[in-house]
Order: structure tokens, then sequence, then C-alpha cells
């Protein structure tokens, strides 16, 4: 994933969620996806869309521990 994707998906996040605090980091020696956080905290992962040439998918877990008792 190049610089100018991790820029268009950061700017993308950003104007979606609503939030200045979205940054997208590179995965150093992994080169097809990209970290995503929310100022410190790791909240997913994206990759580059095997399917269609320039889309990208953005996977994002929910674990039980940080939700809310029901």
């Amino acid at each position: 994933m190049t610089e100018d994707d991790m820029k268009r998906i950061e700017t993308h996040l950003k104007r979606t969620f609503n939030t200045g605090g979205i940054i997208v980091k590179g995965r150093g020696k992994v080169s097809d996806s990209a970290e995503v956080y929310v100022g410190d905290e790791f909240i997913g992962v994206v990759f580059a869309d095997e399917d269609e040439d320039g889309s990208f998918m953005f996977e994002m877990a929910i674990l039980a521990e940080d939700l809310p008792a029901a």
C-alpha cells in the first residue's frame, strides 16, 4: 500500500467518522495493508480489495470486554 493510498484512506475515514483523530500507518515489512488508529489506540486494518482494483477493505474487531454491560 502506497503512502498516497494511506493518505487517501485516512482522509476518507476522517470524513466518514467525523473525527480528525484517525491515523493510518504502514505496517513495516507488510506492504499489502495498513493499521488504523484513533489517537494511540489501534482500531483496525485496511487491506487492498483483491476483487476491485483501487478499492480497500476496513476490518475492525469489537471485543466483548470493550462493550458496555448489557
